[in-house]
């Protein structure tokens, strides 16, 4: 059989075509599979191994360009890089205009790591791209040893691998009418910055997680879908009771239209559950089974593939320039993502011929994500199940895990290894805060030098040391708060407070601490920490307590000017009235609700405080 010769561009597929216009720093499209071998890994052989790959998988040596009217994929004739594990998880791959590979091969003591823009294929395609590279690796290190091949398609061509399955499945007719989404709860809380997300590794029995699904009646996708929605049910706040917390499950559409294509060739499905104050767990895993059974049928996979295509297809948006296109893409992707509170995607079982099991422990599977998306995979008996977010706290992930341990299951959490998010932040952050600290420390011994060089007799160079000292201290407090800026802001608010008091103290005592400072620093305050509520939309529960806090510091100035230390009466005043009202409003339109929510933080936290 004569293999077609592979193109040397080819337009996007029809789900590729939303991630270079989506992806940024918040979210890089970048997702994670790896397998860890029972030994650690060499970099010659690996190098080798790729490059090994590659000539079977050259859809793989490709780099994403931009055309007028649409992205595209073109042949490079570049080498890839094996190296160590020195970047964070999942950082950034597709750099505009920058002529890249859009995957990499990293490794880290037994682990092998294949980093994929999702631009470039899904999870299916780049878990037969690390399997033929495990099996190539395995080759090269033990020549006597007889490696069977690891997929059965064998017989595909380059050219099979690139092919669009989108456009080759697409018909016009349609089965059934479009089903509405509802708006669903969406996660709230201080976010992580820029690339950085969390990572929570976990590695379950696959033999005790089938086992509990089948009691239940269930797939294992059902089943940990089930959890995780309780678990983000628990930390929904009341007012949002209405909403249903909706799970968008990916789904592979090989599994029901024939395809060898590597590129993106996958579905989904929204399954949520609208809870009641006494939703049981068995409730959810039977709404869920009904959804699954309901959405996963050929007749519904290819309708809602086909209103996808058609748009791809209209000849009027086929004419729109590129630009004008990726405002729109990056507006629906923003609009689709209110249906959606999480996100689950499962690979399922690994299957390696039986000799692997000498050399392969298992592997893992976790992406980047601007929500929070759990991922999971098993190899013999081991299912791992990777949680990322961009939420800082950690309390969904901890109820999954609580349900799991409910069920039966044992739960055996993983020590997050990255030495990328190490070195970046020594590399970035703590650079520049060590290059601020030693500017500060020149500042204060130039004064001195200069000050005693001068016979002046005043030593006007120690308030220049206090004026550094507290500047370094206000920026150094700051960064070690930023991801949580109510909090940084009560942090800067005693700063300065007790900065004001003390040189007040030390330049003999004048009262204008008191009688400025602290009011009005109070009400600067105020006013951020209701700017920065309003603007990120926190919920109730996130900010009343910082509130609450910033209210009883604001009465100090009133309860200072009763017992007569104050001299200028204004500011203290107008302080303590503005705290007054805003304590009363809580109380008056929050009421139980309000104080009840800052007794769960306070709760909460506690709690965190045993686990660590």
């Amino acid at each position: 059989m004569q293999k077609k010769k592979r193109s040397q561009w080819r337009k996007l597929d029809n789900a590729a075509q939303a991630f270079p216009a989506a992806t940024g720093k918040k979210d890089t499209r970048v997702f994670r599979l790896y397998c860890e071998l029972k030994e650690d890994v060499i970099e010659e052989v690996l190098q080798k191994a790729v490059e090994c790959t590659l000539e079977k998988y050259p859809l793989y040596c490709s780099v994403l360009r931009k055309g007028l009217f649409w992205f595209y994929m073109e042949q490079r004739n570049l080498k890839p890089k094996v190296k160590a594990e020195d970047r964070p998880p999942c950082s950034g791959l597709y750099v505009p205009d920058q002529k890249s590979f859009l995957f990499e091969v990293s490794y880290y003591k037994k682990k092998i790591n294949l980093e994929v823009f999702h631009c470039l294929t899904d999870g299916t395609g780049a878990l037969n791209f690390l399997k033929e590279l495990v099996r190539n690796y395995l080759m090269i290190c033990y020549p006597q040893v007889e490696f069977p091949p690891v997929s059965e398609e064998e017989i595909s061509t380059a050219s099979d691998h690139e092919e669009d399955s989108f456009s080759q499945y697409y018909s016009k007719s349609d089965y059934g009418s479009v089903k509405k989404s509802r708006p669903a709860f969406q996660l709230k809380g201080e976010r992580l910055e820029q690339e950085e997300m969390s990572v929570l590794e976990v590695v379950l029995s696959a033999k005790e997680v089938y086992r509990k699904a089948k009691s239940y009646g269930v797939s294992v996708t059902v089943f940990l879908s089930a959890a995780l929605l309780c678990a983000i049910h628990e930390e929904m706040p009341r007012s949002q009771m209405k909403k249903p917390v909706t799970l968008m499950v990916p789904v592979n559409l090989r599994n029901y239209f024939p395809s060898y294509s590597m590129t993106n060739f996958f579905g989904w499905i929204e399954a949520g559950q609208v809870f009641e104050e006494n939703t049981r767990f068995e409730e959810v895993l039977q709404n869920l089974q009904h959804v699954f059974r309901t959405e996963l049928v050929k007749e519904r996979i290819a309708d809602n593939m086909n209103r996808l295509v058609r748009l791809e297809k209209n000849p009027l948006l086929r004419a729109v320039p590129l630009e004008i296109k990726n405002l729109f893409l990056l507006a629906g992707t923003t609009l689709g993502g209110r249906s959606i509170s999480a996100i689950y995607s499962n690979i399922g079982k690994i299957q390696l011929p039986d000799v692997f099991e000498t050399y392969v422990d298992s592997f893992g599977f976790f992406t980047s994500t601007d929500k929070l998306q759990m991922c999971s995979c098993s190899y013999g008996d081991k299912m791992r199940v990777g949680i990322t977010s961009k939420i800082l706290s950690h309390n969904i992930q901890r109820n999954f895990l609580r349900i799991l341990k409910e069920e039966g299951i044992h739960v055996t959490e993983q020590e997050n290894d990255f030495p990328g998010y190490q070195e970046k932040k020594l590399g970035l952050m703590q650079k520049s805060m060590q290059i601020f600290t030693f500017l500060c420390i020149a500042a204060v011994v130039i004064s001195w030098v200069v000050n005693l060089m001068l016979p002046s007799g005043f030593l006007w160079a120690g308030f220049v040391s206090g004026g550094v000292l507290c500047t370094w201290l206000f920026v150094m407090v700051g960064y070690k708060k930023r991801r949580n800026l109510l909090k940084n802001g009560m942090w800067q608010l005693l700063l300065i407070s007790a900065a004001g008091l003390l040189w007040d103290v030390f330049t003999g005592w004048h009262g204008w601490a008191v009688d400025f400072v602290l009011p009005l620093a109070s009400l600067v305050i105020l006013a951020a920490m209701t700017v920065v509520a309003r603007v990120c939309r926190l919920e109730e529960n996130e900010y009343l307590f910082y509130l609450v806090q910033i209210g009883a510091f604001g009465c100090i100035p009133g309860i200072l000017l009763a017992a007569g230390a104050v001299r200028i009466r204004y500011p203290s005043l107008l302080c303590t009235g503005i705290s007054i009202l805003l304590l009363a409003g809580i109380v008056v339109f929050r009421g139980n609700s309000g104080f009840e929510n800052v007794k769960n933080v306070i709760k909460s936290r506690r709690k965190l405080l045993k686990i660590v």
